[in-house]
């Protein structure tokens, strides 16, 4: 996924999750003597001065941990048997109890949720800086490990059904997703700052790029590559362009339409994204364009906004990705922000709904200038002319 390397520790951690795959008995979690964490949290944390927490207690479970509590019970499942199994040295609160597995997943959701210090996070629990920095890293290596499944290419008969819901959406035939990225801003060191890392708004930042599905799902993301190179660039650093380019990713069979135009499976992005014969961007207006290049451009627009508004709820949701990071372990960034469109999938997956509040207004890249890619490859020109045809005809 990213091209920074992990780690040897990182590694290890990697092998010791992959061995207690076998492990056919879920170890028994220690007992735990705290009262139950969520009364204590609520009590705690629900008259915070200058937040606008629901009175109703559900929802404002949701507030604080961004899933409903059946969600939130369905994560504890995938990562329980890791971090029992793993027994922590020094996890415990300041009253000297140990840290049940639910008190533990709740702390790393908060630190990603919301994006404050680590003291202001363990503060709101009762726990030291250290035991939050413990918790939430021990927590992403699991999730990260034990659900992967919630992100990964559409077998056919799935993708079957995306593109069908695009065209029945925005009337665009064999179309199977939205593309966009965006920045992860962080700080860094003097020792390792570098132009790569800087962007063109003078940040040092970390892409992320996404394809999403009509229910704002990730498909596919590519992280880990420094904010200073282009939009165009990091498409062809990833996999899924090699994937493409190598006739192994949207190769499914090819539609004909009315007057014998042909269309193949492709997904849509912006401007700020070549033209390809499987990656359709919008026309170029101008005075002298015609209403089939507006009215493609129209329906393009609106197929591409999904990608736009699933990156919106991704940093709303996990505002950890959304604040400038201080100082960030560059090796250990790529799984963290992996981690939180894992978190994105499962809620979708588990039929979660976001609390309303949480979606960031305006753009996910707010202060950025939009890019502009001229490549134009003439089977993507052809593919487009014959989408904007088929538009006109509907």
């Amino acid at each position: 996924m990213a091209p920074a390397k992990k780690s040897k520790k990182t590694k290890k951690s990697s092998k010791k999750l992959k061995k207690n795959k076998s492990v056919s008995v879920v170890p028994v979690e220690p007992r735990v003597t705290e009262p139950d964490w969520w009364v204590s949290f609520w009590h705690k944390n629900s008259t915070t001065p200058g937040l606008s927490i629901p009175l109703n207690e559900e929802e404002g479970f949701k507030y604080f941990f961004r899933v409903a509590r059946k969600t939130f019970d369905y994560i504890c499942s995938l990562v329980r048997e890791d971090l029992v199994s793993r027994p922590p040295s020094g996890l415990i609160n300041i009253e000297g109890r140990l840290l049940s597995v639910e008190k533990q997943v709740a702390i790393a959701l908060r630190r990603l949720a919301s994006g404050e210090s680590q003291v202001s996070v363990g503060a709101s629990f009762g726990v030291g800086q250290s035991t939050v920095s413990q918790v939430t890293w021990r927590f992403i290596e699991a999730l990260e490990e034990r659900a992967k499944h919630h992100l990964k290419w559409p077998d056919s008969n799935r993708m079957e059904e995306i593109k069908s819901k695009f065209e029945a959406l925005f009337g665009l035939p064999n179309c199977c997703g939205a593309i966009d990225a965006t920045h992860i801003i962080m700080t860094l060191p003097a020792v390792q700052t570098s132009d790569d890392w800087c962007d063109q708004e003078s940040n040092y930042s970390m892409f992320l790029q996404g394809i999403v599905d009509h229910e704002m799902r990730f498909l596919d993301i590519v992280t880990g590559w420094p904010g200073g190179m282009s939009v165009s660039r990091l498409l062809k650093c990833s996999g899924i362009f090699r994937l493409c380019e190598g006739g192994e990713r949207l190769n499914g069979s090819i539609r004909t339409l009315s007057e014998g135009l042909e269309v193949r499976e492709f997904i849509v992005g912006g401007v700020a994204y070549p033209l390809l014969p499987w990656l359709i961007t919008p026309y170029e207006i101008n005075g002298l364009s015609s209403s089939m290049c507006t009215n493609f451009n129209a329906r393009h627009e609106d197929a591409r906004l999904l990608a736009v508004t699933a990156f919106l709820q991704l940093k709303g949701s996990w505002r950890i990705l959304n604040k400038v990071m201080w100082r960030p372990d560059k090796r250990k960034l790529p799984s963290i922000i992996l981690v939180c469109c894992l978190l994105h999938n499962i809620i979708i997956d588990c039929g979660d709904q976001l609390h309303p509040d949480v979606a960031l207004s305006g753009h996910h890249d707010l202060g950025y200038r939009e890019q502009y890619c001229k490549q134009v490859d003439p089977t993507g020109k052809t593919l487009r002319e014959n989408l904007a045809k088929i538009l006109v005809a509907k």
